[in-house]
């Protein structure tokens, strides 16, 4: 009887051993794994991402104020050219006749005029003898008033005369600057990077001036206009760097500063955002007009400071709600988890522990810790990664004929 309660007490005492180990084992087993990161010493930046294209600062279109046929073009594209330097030639002989008839008008007017002074000097002596006759009553007063009224028509014919030879003149000079319109000349020092006529070709312009070249001032220095999103636009002031890419240079960056915030939306689709001007050096000539750039604003910067990863900011361990907090300085302890201020945690005596932080700005991967009880090097928690534990025996260890490792087969020799 004795024998049978010992050997019953014994299999209760192995069975909540086994019990006991194996729960155990399954607890260590799944028991979050944390990952971690150093914080670190260095330089946050934070930048506003936009693209953009590049132009010239300066760009002309080069027209034709009259219209006609193209005889001559002394510039292509790529010509290097000077201001007043003749770029292209209109057929000018239409307009050489309409000169030479406006100076034919002139001419014949200016004979008229001629005459009408003939007239008119013959009219006043007419009526100076009319005055003496009169005056002698030699003849009627109505002989006096009828030279009178022919001195004064002939004064009047004096100034129609002269009238018409200023307005003829006025047509004439509009038929030279016409004629001279057909000499087109470069309005500044720059580069044609457009051309946009042949010879043989009309031009008309009764409208509007036709385009025919279009010259860039000075490409060593450019700009990019840059499209950036409202949500952004409040963070972009002038002066602020910028670093931005092309894809004819994947490996280059290229540099810049804000020159101007435009004020006019551009709408597209619903959705608003505004044009960025931001000066470019190319002293190589390497970027062309037209390019797209992917540009990044330097908006904000901190040099050689602690910084952490975004992600120890955002996160919190499922057990911080049991985590123990420090007193306050008025002596009381706070609640667990009502804290809402920003802090990492870190791992004292492998439990997580809050650490409060003043974070800075971020470049989108990491922030500045502009306050904190944290030095370089320092492990933050960053999440949790789910860890298996390695596969247990098939068996309690316990049991005198478990199998450990290998199976049947390995034991007796083979027998």
């Amino acid at each position: 009887m004795k024998r049978s309660f010992w050997v019953a007490a014994g299999v209760i005492t192995v069975a909540v051993i086994a019990a006991i180990y194996y729960y155990k084992r399954d607890v260590k087993a799944e028991a979050p794994a944390f990952t971690t990161a150093e914080v670190s010493r260095g330089d946050v930046i934070s930048t506003v991402e936009a693209t953009g294209t590049l132009e010239a600062v300066t760009t002309v279109q080069v027209g034709s104020q009259v219209s006609g046929t193209i005889s001559a073009l002394h510039a292509d594209f790529n010509s290097q050219v000077k201001k007043g330097q003749v770029v292209a030639e209109l057929d000018s002989s239409l307009f050489q006749t309409q000169v030479e008839q406006a100076r034919a008008t002139v001419s014949r007017l200016q004979a008229d005029f001629d005459r009408t002074k003939v007239q008119a000097a013959d009219a006043d002596l007419k009526l100076k003898r009319a005055h003496e006759l009169f005056d002698r009553q030699l003849i009627p007063k109505t002989d006096l008033e009828t030279a009178e009224s022919t001195a004064r028509s002939a004064d009047a014919a004096v100034k129609g005369a002269e009238a018409e030879i200023v307005q003829a003149k006025a047509s004439l000079n509009q038929a030279q600057v016409n004629l001279s319109h057909t000499i087109i000349k470069a309005p500044i020092d720059g580069v044609v990077i457009a051309r946009n006529v042949d010879v043989g070709q009309t031009v008309a312009s009764s409208l509007q001036a036709p385009t025919l070249f279009i010259i860039a001032r000075d490409l060593t220095e450019m700009q990019v206009n840059a499209s950036v999103d409202e949500s952004d636009i409040g963070e972009i002031a002038p002066k602020q760097n910028v670093r931005f890419r092309v894809d004819a240079y994947p490996n280059e960056t290229f540099t810049g500063k804000v020159k101007q915030v435009r004020l006019q939306p551009v709408v597209q689709q619903n959705v608003v955002s505004y044009v960025t001007v931001i000066d470019v050096p190319n002293r190589e000539l390497k970027l062309k007009p037209g390019m797209t750039a992917a540009v990044r604003i330097e908006t904000a910067r901190a040099d050689d400071v602690l910084k952490a990863p975004n992600a120890a900011l955002r996160f919190t361990p499922a057990s911080a709600s049991t985590t123990p907090r420090p007193a306050q300085a008025n002596g009381h302890g706070s609640k667990p988890g009502a804290d809402k201020s920003p802090a990492v945690w870190v791992l004292v005596q492998d439990r997580p522990t809050r650490v409060p932080v003043q974070p800075g700005i971020s470049d989108g991967r990491d922030t500045a810790i502009l306050d904190g009880d944290l030095t370089p090097g320092a492990a933050v928690l960053t999440g949790t990664s789910a860890t298996t534990a390695a596969a247990a025996p098939a068996t309690s260890p316990l049991l005198p004929f478990a199998r450990r490792g290998g199976g049947a087969g390995n034991r007796g020799g083979g027998r």
